[in-house]
């Protein structure tokens, strides 16, 4: 802890020590990401209070989240700023209600609601309309969305298009179920999380004896995330200053990608217009990412347009040369997938830890292809932010509704017309929900039909791959993908979305997905939303540290047609293109091409290599390009030499080894492998390298056993020899 105020300056930058020092008035803090934002506002509050100019108790911090506000918390009290309140918006004003409720209002505050789908749900029973629960969540986001923009319900339609805002449904009908919601609550005697906000703001408009007894305990406030701020939190946080300016506000606006919740960058950039005396300090230097990838982020900002474009920040990384970012581009979205996870493996035999790994998509339903690759190799991971695909509801659902059709199928009219697997699923995922055109809008509807697609195309690839399959052998490939899902978390590579991965960071980030149509995502069609879905990609690139691997597939499924293209995000910076920014921003690096499913990446600067013969199945002869018939070198249909005993075995053998190292099955050896395995038999370690799925650092933990297996040893002496050996390494030890 700082022993005197001046202690608490140092080790700040120049404009970090300014922010500090500004103690009085109105102050603006533009900061950049990975500028050290939070240290530059704690010390501010920190210094102040040992200097003796502020008082703890008179300090508020609103953040948005309440990790952050504990963040904020444990920093002030380690630079022993005791006593002043970090809170978000919500809790702040939820404690102001609670306190003056008997005074203003009188008598017990109502209960406020954890969900407000029940509620919604009854409005449009009232309203006689029926809605699904994607369609509940999204009515209900948009009432949530009504009432941060301080939009009554006979207002609600011209509101939405006056702000472009694409509706779930007819608005008319949206707006008469938020009438009858807020009738519901107010009979109810409940209320909402934003009705938090709403009530604090309403007492202390009409309350002014309310009013200066908040002003009079607060003094000094301070805004993080500034450019996050909606109206009502801005509504609310004008009636706590009241004619005062003793404000001090911390944004980039160009880290603005909530605008579907109702945050505006508005409020951030009018602040010197509000406050023309206002000191404003901008934050630039980049403590977090290396220079190669600060490069990479500001081009990317320097072919931006709009408002929050104008006002951008141009970063400068303080930290050592790291290596150039990497632009990779596969033939198809599985090929992509296990790229990714190889070079993960790459990076975790070299050191790296898988919790400073992160993959990062645009939307949710992209993480399943993702989850299987990382799985296939082995490679630890968790979910952040969503479901695990195998756990949501649509799809849970929608797995119930197959298996049914697999059993009693033939007395389903649904599939009397579809001729094959795929055509069949699509008859059955049409009773959930899915159709051929995605619905309109970003919302729980949208989200619930990428879902239902993934498991579309799932079932077309599965097909393509075993001609001839059936419902019944589509419906344990899902068994068999979802069991292996349902491991315990483990810490390792973090899977998350873009919008869920603002303010956190990794050495290692792999952008994937990066091509027209998922960025900028195919609903984005105003010039507004094409800019917010390029901060999205800027957010994403400045969660890097050291190493950035973007990527992005020409075919959705192996031997499609390549007719995608990269985003137009990175026209002009990825090297050979030209765009708005500066051509070759992204340094010296060029564009990788990731191999179809199997083999490896050409490098650039690497001697060109001779092309590899395609692999053909060891039966009939025919290319392979499936990644299971890969690892398998023969067709699926093609006639199998397994040892089925051997297979057993090493089955038997499999599990005995995933229950004694705590992990699933796959992350030994998957199925496929171990069928490669039977058919080879191999007699030695050159022999059983060569299956794929085994590689070096299997052969080294699992070769001794495997080769005994194939050599005919029954598995409790193989595993009893194993036990004996571990035994005598910890005996060494």
């Amino acid at each position: 802890m700082p022993d005197s105020a001046d202690a608490v300056l140092e080790g700040l930058d120049p404009e970090q020590r300014e922010v500090a020092t500004a103690l009085h008035g109105p102050v603006c803090v533009l900061a950049g990401a990975g500028t050290g934002k939070t240290r530059a506002i704690t010390h501010r509050i920190a210094y102040g209070v040992r200097a003796g100019v502020l008082q703890p108790s008179s300090v508020l911090a609103v953040t948005f989240t309440n990790r952050a506000a504990g963040e904020m918390r444990g920093r002030l009290r380690q630079l022993g700023a005791h006593g002043v309140q970090a809170r978000t918006f919500h809790s702040a004003a939820l404690r102001q209600l609670q306190y003056f409720w008997p005074k203003a209002i009188g008598g017990t505050m109502p209960r406020i609601v954890d969900r407000k789908i029940p509620i919604v749900a009854d409005a449009a029973a009232a309203c006689r309309l029926r809605l699904d629960r994607g369609e509940l969540r999204d009515v209900t986001a948009e009432i949530e969305w009504a009432k941060v923009t301080q939009t009554v319900p006979a207002d609600y339609a011209p509101a939405v298009a006056k702000a472009g805002r694409e509706a779930p449904r007819d608005p008319a009908e949206i707006a008469r179920i938020y009438s009858v919601y807020e009738d519901l609550k107010r009979d109810r005697a409940v209320i909402d999380f934003e009705d938090v906000l709403l009530l604090t703001v309403g007492i202390l408009q009409d309350r002014h004896d309310v009013a200066d007894q908040v002003r009079a305990q607060y003094q000094h406030f301070v805004v993080d995330e500034y450019q996050d701020v909606s109206p009502l939190q801005q509504r609310l946080l004008e009636l706590w200053l009241g004619d005062r300016d003793n404000l001090c506000v911390v944004g980039d606006a160009s880290q603005t990608i909530y605008s579907f919740t109702g945050a505006t960058p508005d409020h951030l950039l009018d602040f010197r217009l509000r406050h023309p005396d206002a000191t404003v300090v901008k934050l630039v230097r980049d403590y977090r990412s290396t220079p190669q990838v600060v490069r990479l982020a500001n081009g990317l900002l320097a072919q931006a347009r709009g408002r929050a474009a104008d006002h951008r920040l141009e970063l400068i990384s303080q930290r050592p040369a790291g290596p150039e970012p990497v632009f990779i581009e596969y033939g198809d979205e599985p090929a992509e997938a296990e790229g990714t996870a190889r070079r993960i493996r790459e990076l975790l035999d070299a050191g790296v830890p898988a919790g400073e790994i992160a993959v990062l998509f645009r939307t949710n339903a992209q993480s399943e292809t993702y989850e299987q690759a990382l799985a296939d190799a082995g490679v630890p991971y968790q979910l952040r932010g969503a479901e695990r695909f195998f756990d949501r509801p649509e799809v849970r659902r929608a797995g119930v509704a197959l298996r049914a059709a697999s059993r009693f199928g033939g007395n389903d009219a649904l599939l009397d017309d579809a001729v094959d697997l795929p055509s069949q699923v699509r008859a059955v995922l049409s009773g959930e929900g899915w159709t051929p055109q995605p619905p309109a809008g970003s919302g729980a509807v949208r989200e619930r039909w990428e879902s239902l697609a993934a498991l579309v195309n799932l079932a077309q690839d599965f097909a393509a791959a075993r001609p001839g399959a059936t419902l019944a052998d589509l419906v344990a490939e899902l068994d068999e993908r979802a069991n292996a899902q349902h491991a315990p978390t483990v810490q390792g590579v973090t899977l998350a979305s873009l919008h869920s991965a603002k303010g956190l960071e990794w050495d290692a980030v792999f952008l994937v997905g990066i091509a027209e149509g998922m960025m900028p995502i195919t609903y984005a069609r105003t010039d507004e939303q094409i800019e917010e879905e390029r901060r999205l990609l800027y957010v994403g690139v400045t969660r890097a540290r050291e190493r950035l691997f973007l990527s992005w597939a020409l075919s959705r499924s192996p031997g499609g047609r390549p007719s995608r293209r990269p985003s137009r995000f990175l026209d002009g910076l990825r090297p050979g293109t030209t765009g708005a920014g500066r051509t070759g921003a992204g340094g010296s690096a060029g564009i990788e091409r990731g191999r179809l499913r199997a083999g490896g990446t050409a490098r650039t600067g690497e001697p060109r290599r001779t092309r590899r013969s395609p692999a053909r199945c060891r039966v009939c002869g025919r290319t392979l390009t499936d990644g299971g018939e890969l690892k398998l070198l023969r067709c699926e249909d093609c006639p199998s030499d397994m040892d089925e005993g051997l297979y057993e075995r090493l089955r038997e053998w499999r599990a005995e080894q995933a229950r004694r190292s705590g992990q699933p099955a796959w992350c030994v050896f998957t199925d496929r492998t171990l069928v490669a395995i039977a058919e080879a038999a191999p007699e030695d370690e050159r022999e059983l390298v060569r299956v794929p799925g085994v590689g070096a650092r299997k052969l080294h933990r699992y070769g001794t056993d495997i080769l005994a297996l194939c050599a005919g040893h029954p598995v409790e002496e193989v595993l009893a020899d194993a036990a004996d050996e571990d035994s005598t390494e910890t005996s060494d030890d």
